[in-house]
Parts: structure tokens; sequence; C-alpha cells
């Protein structure tokens, strides 16, 4: 494990004995409720949860989907950092008081701030419960009725991801959450409005050669240089017609020196931004400024000996909010504007901003609004 300021970075792009600490359960009705997580697992609920914990707070964003006001059953979380975007962290708040049970890493969560909230239901991942349903933390809430259920099982030390990679992921994410929320309907409506923007993406790259990509999950300007690895970040690559870079074998990211990234031709990079240390990376996110990201893009691209990859040289520069790929029913858009970036003369009829809005309509109370990416070369490119 990697301590201090360098594991939260890392953690940010790659969690009673006592009863009677549980306070009072508010009444809820004689119905029984099971749901099959994301690790698989069988959870049995008594009724509709109404007092949740999240361990990752960007999976209000999931929950925003399908339900018009998510916080209003929310009563604690956790990683808000990662939610990467102050103007959206209020937007989904609504001004309702959340408490914070714990930061971006698993040995920040407190048990007693938990307890204090008499949760029915805790929402975990294989991140911030590292050990799975073995997880000391998930074995003390069941041992004393509080269940808990996996929005992820894949972390940085575990490979529990869904065959299928991240679309067949999409799925059942969408399925579980349907069941938790009362919106089976809705959440079925999301995944088949995702598969027919994803057949869209695999008609215009039809018989196209994957094009190499240097796609940087930690792109500050006093580190260099972090690329995505194999998995998840690299999946939603390939969906979008692109691939990692030839030296890339790890599944989460690997630190590449620069002077391979010079060497190595590729023809595209890609950054990745957010509100969280804006003053470092591209501001790209949700209420972000759109000048600023490109201009912070444009020192990122100016940095030592990055003047030398053809990427650069040829102007393939780009950035995205991390939320397109933290937060699963949101990666649509990164496989169209990928899509657009990687394949131009194939993909360019392809409109994300088009199925952005759609999203915010046909399934938001309270839109997402850009930029959620930036090119920084193309004039009006900010979303």
């Amino acid at each position: 494990m990697v301590a201090g300021r360098e594991w939260d970075r890392r953690g940010f792009c790659a969690a009673l004995a006592l009863g009677s600490l549980l306070g009072p359960r508010p009444a809820r009705a004689d119905t029984n409720l099971a749901v099959t997580d994301m690790a698989g697992r069988t959870v049995s609920l008594a009724a509709a949860p109404r007092r949740i914990v999240l361990l990752e707070a960007r999976d209000i964003v999931s929950m925003a989907l399908l339900h018009p006001d998510p916080a209003a059953l929310v009563v604690g979380w956790a990683a808000t950092d990662r939610i990467d975007s102050p103007a959206l962290q209020a937007q989904l708040q609504r001004g309702r008081r959340i408490e914070t049970v714990g930061q971006m890493t698993a040995d920040s969560i407190s048990r007693e701030k938990i307890a204090s909230l008499s949760p029915d239901l805790v929402v975990a991942n294989f991140f911030m419960a590292p050990e799975g349903p073995r997880d000391p933390l998930v074995e003390w809430l069941e041992r004393n009725g509080v269940p808990v259920i996996f929005s992820d099982a894949s972390s940085n030390f575990a490979d529990g991801a869904p065959a299928g990679g991240p679309l067949a992921a999409l799925r059942l994410l969408m399925r579980m959450w349907g069941e938790l929320l009362g919106a089976r309907r809705k959440a079925d409506a999301y995944a088949a409005f995702v598969d027919r923007h994803v057949e869209r993406v695999r008609g215009c790259l039809a018989g196209a050669p994957p094009v190499t990509t240097y796609l940087e999950i930690q792109s500050t300007l006093d580190d260099c240089c972090w690329a995505a690895g194999n998995r998840i970040w690299g999946d939603l690559l390939a969906l979008a017609g692109g691939r990692t870079l030839p030296a890339v074998t790890a599944p989460w990211f690997q630190k590449l020196h620069l002077e391979y990234l010079i060497s190595t031709p590729h023809e595209v990079y890609i950054a990745s931004g957010g509100g969280w240390a804006a003053g470092n990376r591209p501001a790209v996110g949700p209420g972000l400024d759109s000048d600023a990201a490109r201009a912070a893009l444009a020192r990122l691209a100016g940095r030592t000996g990055f003047d030398q990859m053809a990427s650069v040289r040829h102007g393939r520069v780009h950035a995205i909010w991390t939320g397109l790929i933290g937060v699963m029913p949101l990666n649509i858009l990164f496989i169209e504007v990928a899509a657009r970036w990687l394949h131009p003369e194939r993909c360019g009829e392809l409109d994300p901003a088009a199925t952005l809005s759609a999203l915010n309509e046909r399934f938001l109370s309270r839109p997402i609004d850009g930029p959620l990416w930036i090119s920084l070369h193309e004039a009006g490119s900010a979303r």
C-alpha cells in the first residue's frame, strides 16, 4: 500500500458488536427484498432502504439516474472527493445534511460514525472494503443486522469484475439499483438506452484498426507519466476503437518513463481531470470553467518532452472528466466522445453532446452540465 499524498492520488483515477449503537430503526413494511449485488451475492432486506450509507460517495450519481432525490435516502457517505465536482456534489445533495463517515481510503472509515446513523443499508465496493464480503467492516455490520451490498467488485486489490466487461457490469449495476430503489423499469430503460448508443459506435468502428492512445489516469503537472491499465479504462478505450500503449501490462495503472512515451508512436493523448486538486490538473467536469480546463490541458501538453510526442505534435490532445470512467452509467459518454477523437473520419456523426442531453432529459431530475470533455485545438469542444 502507498501512504500519504501519493496513495490519495492513486486512489482517486485508480473502503456492532453492540446492537444498541445502531439506535432506533424506522418502522418498515412487512415485506422482503432480495437483491443480487455486484459481487454476485444475494442480499435480503426487510424493505426498500431509507437510510443508506455510501462508502463510495459517487454511487449517488448512479442513484440519481433512477431516483428524483437520492440524497433523501443517503444519510452518510465517504470518499466525496471522488465525485470530482463540487458543483455536482452540491446539486445532488440539495442542501441536505449527509454525514461524512470516511475519506478516500478504507482505513479512514469510522465504524462509530456509521453506527450513529442507524443505517438500514451500507453500500460498499472492493476499494473501500478490500477483502470483499469477508472484510472486517462488512462482517461487523452484518453481525449487527445491517445489510451490505457491493456496487463494484473491482479495485486495485481485487479481480472480481463480471464476465463480459463494462457493458455486462452496467446491466447488472442498473438492475441492482433498480431493485433497491423500486425503479426496475427505469433501470431497464437506461440499460437499453446505453445498448442502442453502443451499437451506433460499433457500427461506425466496423473494420477499423485500433488507435494507439496514451490515456493518462493521473494528469498532473508535477507527476508523469501514469498510463491507464488494461482493465476498466483500457476496456472502455477498446470499445471506443483504441488500445493502450504496448508496454502497459498492469490491470489498473502503470507508471511509464517519459522516454518511452516519446519513442513509442501513439496517435492520441487523452488526459483526465476534475474538481479535485483542480489547480494541478485539468478542471474539466460539471460546473467547471471550460476555458480554464483548456488552459490547464495546454500546460499538461507543454510538459518537458511532450512536444516530441506524435499525439501532441499533431494536435490530438484531449481531456475527460474522471466521472465518465468512474461512474459506470456514464461510460457511454466516454465511449462516444473517445470514438470521435480516435476515428473522426468514421465516427464523426456520433453526437455525445446530444447523448448527454437525452440522458439529462429522460433520466435525471436535474441535468449534469459540462464541460465533461474538452479538446485542446477543437473550437467548441467542451460539453
